[in-house]
């Protein structure tokens, strides 16, 4: 097993506008442990979102290498990169992406009952993650039932539900009322006290980064520590 849950080594990415490259990571290194917290932040424009989908293996690197749990992405075809992503990361966007026909307990199932497991533990798991984030009285109602930051919750516990190495996370807070922010924060917090899962988070916020074991900053398409 590695000692990392994410690496990623030498990861460069551009593109063509015209006759012009635009490089967006240039020979970008990150290594993220087990438990660990850490913040990306950066102006917009500076490429986070493209390292958050080159992480996961939703785009291929033009260099260098990007492992999850010790399992090199770059050679595996999609069907086993999907395999990856559904064992090994979860995912919290700054919009829920709930699907609107689905009870919050079927919301959360929805990712273990794509890895096979037996319906009556996925029942139970999804109970007890949707317990976990303040949700026990919630778990029949559909997404429109719910407010904002139980739609958040939920969001979290489905990112939960197969215990992954990582949770990727892009703006999680970005669309909640400042006192719904501050308490997803604190479900967020709880959760990798309790579970000792490791989370990537790109945020605008620089007060919620440095609550974070790492705050890191993106520019010139490299990662350096907030400060240096």
């Amino acid at each position: 097993m590695s000692n990392f849950v994410l690496e990623a080594s030498n990861l460069s990415r551009y593109f063509f506008d015209a006759h012009r490259r635009l490089d967006i990571l240039s020979g970008l290194e990150l290594q993220v442990q087990r438990a660990e917290r850490v913040a990306i932040i950066g102006s917009s424009g500076s490429g986070k979102s493209t390292l958050l989908h080159l992480l996961a293996g939703l785009d291929n690197p033009d260099a260098g290498e990007v492992r999850v749990d010790g399992q090199l992405l770059n050679n595996l075809n999609e069907r086993a990169r999907a395999r990856v992503r559904n064992q090994h990361l979860g995912f919290v966007f700054q919009f829920h992406h709930l699907l609107p026909e689905f009870s919050a307990l079927e919301n959360v199932a929805v990712p273990m009952l794509l890895a096979k497991r037996p319906v009556a533990q996925v029942k139970q798991r999804a109970a007890m993650l949707l317990t976990q984030v303040g949700l026990s009285e919630r778990m029949t109602h559909r997404p429109a039932k719910l407010s904002g930051g139980e739609r958040q919750r939920v969001a979290i516990a489905r990112a939960l539900a197969n215990e992954p190495a990582c949770v990727l996370m892009d703006e999680p807070t970005g669309n909640l009322d400042p006192q719904t922010a501050q308490e997803v924060e604190g479900y967020l917090e709880q959760l990798n006290r309790e579970l000792g899962i490791a989370f990537v988070m790109v945020t605008h916020d620089h007060q919620l980064a440095g609550r974070m074991d790492r705050a890191l900053s993106l520019a010139d398409g490299r990662l350096v520590p907030v400060g240096s």
